[in-house]
Parts: C-alpha cells; structure tokens; sequence
C-alpha cells in the first residue's frame, strides 16, 4: 500500500514538473489604425497642389477615369501673393509660393494656351536690356517677366509686347481636383481687374470662368 502510494506521489510530481515546465502559448494581436478620413483628403490635396503648381504643358492623352462614388479632396483655397502684367497678346503671372511665371497667351476669345515657368531672376541681375527699345505705348517687362520675355523667343512672340506695369497685389486661388483617382485639377486665380481665370492641368489651356 505505501509502496503504490509513493508511486502514485512520485508519478503526481512528474506531471506536475512537466506542466510547470511547458513553455506558455504566444498570442499576437496585431492592432491596425483605421485611417482618418479627413488627414487622408488632407494628404491627397496637398500633393496635388505640390504636382499642380509645377504643371508644364502635357503631351500625352489624358487616362480616361474609372467610375467610383469616391468623394473629391476638399479644394484648397487661399490668399496669396501675385505678380500681373499684360500684354498684347496675353498676361503674365507670377506666384510668390512657388515662385513661378505662368504664361497665358489668347488664342480664341476667352481662353488660350497656358505654360508655367520657373522665375530664375536674382537680385542683382540687369532688370531690362537698353537695347530693346519698345514702340510708342508699349513697354519692356522687367525683372523676372522680363527675363523670361527676352530669353524666350517662343514666349516673346507669343505674348508681344507689355502694355501696362507689373503690378503686385494678394489676391484669392483656389485648386480643385476633377476626379478623386486623377491627379489633375484646375487652378482658378482672381486677376487684378477681378477676372476668375481657371487653369486646366489636363490640356495645359486657361479660360475666363
């Protein structure tokens, strides 16, 4: 009796250490954020003013979209600060946040062709060339248009010669995509004499809006 007695002990304490001894389960929870639908519109408007504010003419057809029920990015709209001359045959503008020239030529009434260039103009450069000596009633553009307008043929046959002053001022802007799975939109920008120009990424054109 005590013999089986002690077996039975010994065999209870064998099991007992075998137990103790039997390394734990693992469990991994793996904890995924659902994103916030607002910091993601945030995200995809942001890049697309980043790509449309260095929109050059395109060349390639424009990607048909597919349909969805997806919600566009909110537009961003904003006050900025402006540079504007005219010209005979269109206007100039430049855009203090991204330090660009953009290029409007009129084609047909109401609208043209659009291109954006980088003003390259530093301080310290010749403002005007005095060889270049604009009929009557005209001018020269100066500093960064007049920069562009010289070394440009293509832009300085197109445009003509400046017919006012470089005026600056802030005026309103606004970017809207067309589609929430295309990455271009349009610009809409407020000119001094309260014209609503809208700029089209898709065809590099401008239109009175």
């Amino acid at each position: 009796m005590q013999q089986r007695l002690l077996i039975f002990l010994c065999l209870l304490l064998l099991a007992t250490a075998a137990c103790q001894n039997q390394p734990p389960t693992q469990i991994v929870v793996v904890v995924t954020a659902t994103p916030d639908q607002n910091t993601a519109e945030a995200v995809l408007t942001d890049a697309a003013a980043a790509t449309a504010t260095a929109a050059a003419p395109l060349n390639t057809p424009t990607p048909q979209p597919t349909p969805t029920t997806d919600p566009l990015p909110t537009p961003v709209v904003s006050q900025i600060q402006v540079a504007e001359q005219v010209f005979e045959k269109g206007r100039m503008f430049w855009l203090q946040p991204v330090d660009q020239i953009w290029v409007m030529v009129v084609t047909r009434e109401g609208g043209g062709e659009w291109s954006v260039y980088q003003d390259t103009f530093e301080e310290g450069q010749p403002e005007t060339d005095p060889s270049i000596v604009p009929p009557n009633g005209f001018l020269q553009p100066e500093r960064g248009f007049g920069k562009l307008w010289r070394e440009n043929p293509d832009v300085r046959e197109a445009l003509g010669w400046a017919i006012t002053p470089e005026f600056g001022y802030v005026t309103r802007y606004e970017y809207h995509r067309i589609a929430p799975d295309r990455a271009d939109g349009f610009h809409l920008l407020t000119s001094l004499y309260e014209e609503v120009f809208r700029f089209n990424e898709a065809d590099s054109t401008w239109q009175l809006n």
